[in-house]
């Protein structure tokens, strides 16, 4: 299920209910998948709730109780917000970006975990996002990020 309390330029709930089935038949994730796209403020209220991180954030995936996993893998939700800024400053449109974090999601509730997999979960995005047609994911955004930001360093 999809649900917009934000609308994302050039996205209609059908498109992005088709291409959450589409990510998660890649993913190979059986079990349904709820998408929120919502605002950066109710983002930064559910990170600061889950996370204890008192900020907004792109994307968080919540993953369903390990007993209801095999229909319900679990919830993406998504700051309509974050995607349309970053998609301008990526130069891509707003609907790809979300999809980027659609897929970025869906693999947290496979099970991947960037921050402790040693590139396992960058490189099924990586692959994943050429099969799907899409541009720069997320792990990759940061790497590179990190990279330019040290090699600035390195300059000065």
């Amino acid at each position: 299920m999809v649900i917009f309390q934000k609308r994302v330029a050039d996205l209609t709930e059908l498109a992005l209910d088709r291409f959450v089935a589409r990510a998660r038949r890649a993913a190979g994730l059986k079990a349904l998948v709820n998408v929120l796209l919502t605002s950066s403020a109710e983002m930064k209220s559910l990170n600061r709730r889950f996370r204890g991180k008192d900020k907004p954030t792109d994307v968080l995936s919540f993953p369903a109780e390990p007993d209801a996993q095999k229909q319900f893998a679990g919830e993406i939700a998504i700051s309509a917000e974050i995607a349309s800024q970053n998609a301008r400053a990526l130069g891509h449109s707003p609907a790809e970006e979300v999809k980027i974090l659609v897929l970025h999601g869906v693999l947290h509730l496979r099970g991947y975990d960037h921050a402790c997999d040693n590139g396992q979960m960058a490189r099924r995005e990586k692959h994943l996002r050429a099969k799907l047609h899409l541009p720069l994911g997320l792990i990759e955004r940061v790497t590179t990020e990190r990279a330019t930001t040290s090699v600035a360093r390195r300059k000065h």
